[in-house]
């Protein structure tokens, strides 16, 4: 039946001349799997394809449902965590075999006479592929996508002449917005892999032109081996190996939520994706006057050498023994990225140095001030004071504390030691701060209320909305990311109803950070700690770990609307005088939506419900991992077998 199918095909179309094309050959050498990664990595390739495709069955390309599309894909359709895991692990993987051919073939010496243009384009699909990875990252428009697409769409910005127009190019206009979205989408699904695919199919007529370029060693090369079905037989192996190794990644270690994109909350700043580190740190090294250096020099080195080096290497000679300089400014090359990048994984969060965005509000922060604003932060101020409409109300507001008139000392007794002024002050005294750190806190509460010093924050809000919005620039506001907050003046039936933080889910590492700056003060680390509270019927604040079983479920949805309620609208304690309140974050517009998502998912955290848990998996991850060992083992036993049976 089969020989007849081929029979008609070859009639109708040329099948048998394209399967002797593929598979007719003799490979100098024998075959290898040192051969193999090219193959693997096409198969990782079609993988991407086939789960891009079935995401795209989910994902909306909108900034307001794009993260919820993908959150309800990973947690809520049946294998759809498996889907999107594929896809996400599948991409590095795909720059780690991309790597891993490259430097194969230069070792072996495969770029030389006659097989550059094979060498060049195998550089080719390298940058496509880091493109994608780099386009790719946004699309969830998560807070680590968005602040990593802020920040690499930032970078061309310093390029003399030509650098604000390539920012607005990658943004679609001046800020991030549903343009900067609908832009990388098309770059990722449509753009890329059809360029990705073109290379794929070109690189294999020009390596199937001249064949492998076999060992390096004369004597060896006389010695040859079929392509069929020795090689493919390897290639096989490595191709389910590979997916097999995606798997695993996609079980034991799940790409985590990391939270809906919010603009407003500056305290997020993350690493890109690492095939990008060494850029991100080589950055840091080049600031000031020499920006565009890093900017361009960087980047531009590293291609070129992989460009130019087939033309500068020509000599015959292919053995890496033989090849000292060669070799040694491979190994040079190599070791520059790994160190780059290994540097960059450790050192502390940061933008790199770029460009300020083209039309943003011109900011003018001193330094000093920028560290108290973060210092206010971070040591739990605002927990209590209120700064430009946001914080608590259990100390005095501190909006306009620069036109009060209080001198440096006052202000520096005050933090070091409230109750020289005050023997009953409620307020903690900061000593462990020191010098320089306390000056800060001063310089950014007497900058407050000044004409034109705001906090940078407030600055950044205000110059956000002032700023008219050019025809191609949406502005970023509650049509582009959901950073809408509860209206304070909301109708009084609206009070009980949990806000669209319920419906989102946060990232709890995020959420770690956000609750020690906001919540820690009155319910302690963890929430663990019994904070007094004279005046309650309790007498101490409500612990959140463990929380009260009234408002406790196994369901994450549900847990995360019971306790939305009161970070939303605040609750008051029964008692004749409490002295502490849960404020209303929501509704005082202190924190976001997606920053009270952050917080529930934290305290959901610290009651053992994961707010990200699989509500319909298909199979559980662990059961898939346990099903696909043995089917894989069957596989390959299977094909050992057929190849055994093959003349």
């Amino acid at each position: 039946m089969l020989s007849g199918i081929r029979k008609w095909l070859d009639e109708r179309w040329p099948l048998s001349y394209f399967i002797h094309l593929s598979l007719d050959e003799e490979i100098p050498g024998g075959s290898s799997f040192a051969y193999t990664f090219g193959s693997a990595l096409l198969v990782v390739f079609l993988l991407q394809v086939a789960t891009g495709i079935l995401q795209l069955f989910f994902y909306v390309p909108d900034v307001r449902d794009a993260y919820n599309s993908i959150s309800f894909l990973r947690t809520q359709v049946p294998f759809g965590w498996l889907i999107n895991g594929i896809h996400r692990h599948g991409a590095d993987l795909m720059v780690v075999l991309a790597a891993l051919h490259l430097t194969r073939v230069f070792i072996f010496g495969a770029y030389k006479k006659p097989r550059e243009l094979t060498w060049l384009i195998g550089v080719g699909l390298l940058i496509i592929i880091m493109a994608l990875t780099f386009t790719g990252g946004p699309l969830p428009w998560d807070q680590k996508g968005y602040w990593e697409a802020e920040v690499g769409s930032n970078i061309p910005g310093s390029i003399p002449v030509i650098g604000t127009e390539l920012t607005r190019l990658i943004r679609g206009g001046n800020r991030m917005g549903q343009l900067t979205l609908s832009r990388l989408f098309a770059v990722h699904v449509g753009i890329l892999p059809t360029l990705l695919a073109l290379l794929i199919l070109v690189h294999l007529i020009a390596f199937r032109r001249f064949g492998s370029v076999g060992p390096w060693k004369e004597s060896r090369r006389n010695i040859t081996g079929p392509f069929w079905p020795d090689q493919v037989f390897k290639d096989t192996v490595i191709g389910i190996i590979a997916v097999l190794i995606i798997i695993a990644l996609t079980v034991f270690f799940p790409k985590p939520f990391y939270g809906q994109a919010d603009p407003l909350d500056s305290s997020f700043t993350p690493k890109p994706e690492w095939n990008f580190l060494f850029l991100y740190q080589s950055l840091k090294y080049f600031q000031g006057v020499l920006e565009p250096v890093g900017v361009v020099g960087v980047p531009a080195f590293f291609i070129t050498f992989l460009v130019l080096l087939p033309f500068i290497d020509r000599r015959p000679e292919r053995n890496p023994a033989r090849r000292p300089v060669a070799m040694t400014c491979g190994f040079i090359f190599a070791a520059i990225i790994a160190t780059l990048t290994v540097i960059g994984y450790y050192s502390k969060l940061g933008a790199a140095p770029a460009a300020p965005a083209p039309g943003s509000a011109k900011v003018v922060v001193t330094e000093n001030i920028k560290e108290g604003e973060q210092l206010f932060h971070s040591e739990g101020c605002i927990s209590c004071h209120r700064v430009n409409g946001q914080g608590g109300s259990i100390g005095p507001d501190l909006s306009g504390e620069g036109k009060r008139g209080r001198s440096r000392d006052w202000l520096m007794t005050q933090i070091r030691n409230p109750k020289a002024h005050d023997p009953s002050s409620v307020m903690p005294p900061f000593a462990s701060l020191g010098d320089r750190q306390v000056n800060a806190l001063v310089d950014y509460v007497m900058s407050l209320g000044t004409t034109g010093a705001q906090s940078g924050s407030a600055q950044e809000k205000a110059g956000r909305a002032s700023a008219s919005p050019h025809a191609t620039d949406p502005p970023v506001q509650s049509d582009d990311v959901q950073t809408t907050h509860q209206s304070a003046h909301e109708e009084t039936d609206n009070k009980e109803q949990p806000g669209q933080a319920a419906y989102t889910i946060g990232s709890a590492d995020h959420g770690k950070d956000i609750f020690a700056q906001k919540c820690a003060s009155c319910h302690g680390p963890q929430g663990t700690d019994k904070v007094p509270n004279p005046g309650s019927t309790d007498r101490f604040v409500p612990a959140l770990n463990p929380i009260n079983r009234e408002l406790f479920n196994k369901d994450p949805r549900i847990f995360a609307e019971n306790i939305d309620r009161y970070i939303q609208h605040g609750s008051i304690p029964a008692g004749p005088n409490p002295a502490l309140h849960m404020l209303a974050f929501g509704d005082d517009n202190q924190l976001t939506q997606q920053q009270i998502s952050n917080v529930e998912a934290y305290i959901l955290g610290l009651n053992g419900v994961n707010r990200a848990e699989l509500m319909n998996p298909g199979v559980t991850p662990m059961k898939f991992f346990i099903i696909a060992v043995p089917a894989v083992i069957l596989i390959l036993l299977l094909l050992a077998g057929i190849y055994k049976c093959i003349p």
